[in-house]
Formats: C-alpha cells, sequence, structure tokens
C-alpha cells in the first residue's frame, strides 16, 4: 500500500510526529476538497500500478477494518467499485444501503418498501442498487480510469457522481458494485469542512454557517453535474444507455 494524504488546511510539519509520516506522501492545498486533489494527483496514469484505489474521507473509524481482508473480498466478489459498510451504531448513516449487516459478508441491494423511493425487488438503478457513498469508496484500477474522467475539473465537491459510478462499474452494476459488511467502519461525520485552521477557535455559529456554506454549494455542483451529464447524452447521438429505465407506466 502507498498512502498519500491529503491536507485541506495547509499543517503538514505537525504530522511529523507521527512515525509513519516519513513514509507517506503528503499534499497540500488549503480549502480544497478530496476530489480536487483526486483529480490533480491521482490521474490513471500515475496510479496505473495500483490494483485498487481508497478515497476515503479523514474522519473514519477503522478499528474493525483490514485492508487486506477487505480487497480479498472484493476481488472473490467481483466488485470494481465498492465500499466498506458502515457501524450503524457508531455512525452518521446517510443512506441504509450503507448500513452494515450482521451475518452477512456483502450486499449489493437495500429495501425499502414504504414512503417515498421506494427499493423493492424490480429496482435495479442507484440507491436501490449499484450504488456506494463518496466518503468511502473504493475503486479498481478500471473503475478508477473511468470515475477520473467523469470528474469535474471545477465540481470540487463531487455531489452527483455517486449516481452515475455504476457506468464505471466495468460490466454489470448490479454484480460489480456493493459494500462488504464483514470488513466495517465508523463514519463520526465531522464537520471538518469549511472549518480551517484560522477559524478553529471561532463560534460555533460561525462553523454552523461555514457547513451550511458548503452545503449549498453542494448542491448547486450537483445540478450542474446533472445538467452536464444531461446534456452529454443529448449530444451524443452513438452512446446507447446500457441502464436506461423503461417509462412508467401510468394509471388508467
Amino acid at each position: 500500500f502507498v498512502v498519500m494524504l491529503f491536507h485541506y488546511d495547509g499543517i503538514v510539519d505537525e504530522w511529523s510526529d507521527f512515525g509513519w509520516s516519513s513514509r507517506v506522501i503528503h499534499v497540500s492545498a488549503k480549502n480544497q476538497t478530496k476530489w480536487w486533489f483526486a483529480k490533480r494527483f491521482l490521474h490513471p496514469d500515475i496510479v496505473a500500478e495500483y490494483d485498487y484505489i481508497f478515497l476515503w474521507d479523514e474522519d473514519l473509524g477503522v478499528k474493525n477494518f483490514h485492508p487486506g481482508r477487505y480487497l480479498s473480498i472484493v476481488k472473490d466478489e467481483g466488485f470494481e467499485i465498492s465500499q466498506p459498510a458502515l457501524d450503524p451504531t457508531k455512525s452518521e448513516v446517510h443512506h441504509q444501503i450503507t448500513a452494515r449487516r450482521r451475518n452477512s459478508r456483502v450486499h449489493r441491494r437495500f429495501y425499502k418498501l414504504k414512503g417515498s423511493g421506494r427499493c423493492d425487488d424490480d429496482s435495479t438503478a442507484p440507491p436501490c442498487m449499484g450504488w456506494v457513498e463518496m466518503m468511502a469508496p473504493v475503486f479498481s484500477r478500471a473503475a478508477w480510469q473511468c470515475t477520473w474522467y467523469m470528474i469535474q475539473n471545477d465540481l470540487i465537491h463531487a455531489w452527483g457522481l455517486d449516481m452515475q459510478l455504476g457506468y464505471c462499474a466495468q460490466g454489470d452494476r448490479t454484480k460489480n458494485v456493493g459494500v462488504v459488511d464483514s470488513e466495517y467502519i465508523a463514519h463520526l461525520d465531522l464537520p471538518t469542512l469549511g472549518v480551517s485552521d484560522r477559524n478553529k477557535e471561532s463560534s460555533v455559529l460561525h462553523r454552523v454557517n461555514n457547513r451550511i456554506a458548503v452545503r449549498r454549494q453542494s448542491y448547486i455542483e450537483m445540478h450542474i453535474f446533472k445538467d452536464r451529464w444531461n446534456n452529454a447524452v443529448k449530444e451524443d447521438k452513438c452512446w446507447v444507455d446500457p441502464y436506461q429505465q423503461p417509462p412508467k407506466q401510468k394509471n388508467h
């Protein structure tokens, strides 16, 4: 494994207190996000010698996670895009498909039979199937090459990208994308983005305002990404969508 740390707060030297710090690659750019860093420093040609790319957030608990066992499962299951399940007792779970299932090795789908956004046996699209969350994705070399080109230079939060990752699954996204239950993590969901070294001691209200601004910008970028995707689909007359959903039948 080779580790690359992306520093968004400009603090690098302080990491030298850790014995392993000199053995990892440090990249620093203030007030950026991991997707901004990934687009610029994880070009497919640069990471071509690696079989898998872990693109993880900083606020993850890994006490119950072993990367060697994880990759063994991923290879055995044929996952091109995956993530470790989230411990529901210690994590902020925003999407139930990411929650760990006890006595399970992996899962590929999620069921929701009530309310809006239902997921049942007939559901084959994200987020019911073929979907992982963006806080801890793991990509195969081929899947990363595809994903890297999908990341937009100017959309640093990458919202909306998760719904299209299935197109990079090197085949059937319902089989090649999944969540690993037996090797799992905790997502602490710490509001670090928007809180720099300059305003760490600022008021709670100021931190909340920063968080709201980040969330607002993320939604803006998501709509821009969707518009670009839809426009690209319209302009490319030769492309056939392998996951195009049939039109819904109207009740009479």
